[in-house]
């Protein structure tokens, strides 16, 4: 009878280590495939570019990857290239804001470049909107767009934050964004949060 029990209680010792060690392993894995699917990128660039336009490099990352996947050469079926998925009419704006001579329409796809474009894009929705969800719904939307939305009563209750996102392609698109820069946050913790 003692014999069982010694034996049970190595075999419970045993199985307690696998699976101890087995949940190591699946959360190890799981780590590892997050850092493969959120990647870093272009690091020098987003936080040059984060910190020139007072954004959240999480949310630099977190735009990037939901636009373009860090692919420099993505292009969509409606026509916005790079990184950040910019239009030709955002990348002209943009080049207008800088000093010095514009960049050819070519480098669109040029990763500083693109980059340095999206930033100032993204600080000028946030320059209009006190919402973040409003300012990133305006970067997939447009401006004018989501400055109509809060003005509609039906989309939102105090003309600053937008209770419904009524195009379900920026309303995924902002939850996405929202998403993907917590997992950002969390795993690599690149706004300088301890």
């Amino acid at each position: 009878m003692k014999r069982r029990i010694v034996v049970l209680l190595i075999i419970l010792v045993v199985l307690a280590g696998l699976i101890g060690g087995g949940i190591y392993l699946v959360r190890w894995g799981y780590a590892r495939y997050e850092r493969v699917a959120y990647p870093i990128k272009y690091e020098e660039y987003v936080t040059k570019y984060a910190e020139e336009y007072e954004l959240q490099p999480s949310l630099i990352y977190a735009i990037i990857r939901t636009e373009s996947r860090f692919d420099p050469n993505a292009e969509s079926a409606a026509g916005a290239k790079g990184l950040m998925q910019l239009m030709e009419v955002t990348y002209d704006w943009t080049q207008s804001q800088f000093s010095g001579e514009p960049e050819p329409i070519e480098h669109i796809f040029d990763p500083e470049v693109n980059i340095r474009c999206g930033c100032k894009y993204l600080q000028y929705c946030f320059s209009k909107f006190e919402d973040a969800k409003s300012a990133i719904a305006a970067y997939n939307a447009g401006v004018g767009r989501v400055s109509g939305w809060l003005s509609d009563s039906r989309y939102s209750d105090d003309g600053v934050t937008l209770k419904v996102i009524p195009i379900e392609e920026t309303r995924n698109y902002v939850d996405y964004v929202l998403e993907a820069q917590k997992i950002y946050q969390r795993l690599y913790q690149p706004d300088g949060e301890e």
